[in-house]
């Protein structure tokens, strides 16, 4: 019984470690996301997402509903590369919790936004990726936005 405890462990911990140069990986792709978001490059923003990347934020309205809005991610690039240099913006990811299976991985990031280097708002940003020959790809991005219990 022990030797099966052992070597159920043995096999836990070389699972994990075999997954941690795939989740260095990930982490890689989503913060070159962010470092041509922040840069307003498109370029290198693209070389991170695949294909049909689908862009959603969830959102309250006006009447206290909950509301889906989806962006292109075209939209999203102009959006981005049309804001003035003077503007300053960043998104700060506070951490990734990041699951695999296979060739697919979501990632958790809790973030906070700020404009002008004042607080904007804070929420969390949920990725889907896929990995396409050896490259991992972000195919969905959704997140939430909210000025409140921002801890």
């Amino acid at each position: 019984m022990k030797r099966i405890l052992v070597l159920i462990s043995l096999m836990c911990f070389a699972f994990n470690h075999a997954q941690e140069p795939e989740k260095i990986a990930i982490q890689n792709t989503i913060e070159t996301f962010f470092e041509g978001f922040h840069q307003q490059d498109s370029l290198l923003m693209k070389q991170t997402v695949a294909n049909e990347m689908i862009l959603q934020t969830i959102a309250i309205d006006s009447l206290g509903e909950t509301k889906i809005h989806e962006t292109s991610f075209s939209q999203f690039l102009k959006g981005i590369v049309g804001i003035p240099e003077t503007v300053k913006f960043q998104e700060v990811l506070k951490s990734f919790s990041i699951q695999i299976d296979g060739n697919m991985a979501n990632v958790w990031t809790p973030y906070e936004f700020r404009l002008r280097e004042e607080f904007s708002h804070c929420g969390v940003n949920s990725f889907q990726l896929v990995k396409f020959n050896d490259q991992w790809k972000i195919i969905y991005l959704i997140d939430t936005r909210r000025k409140e219990n921002c801890d």
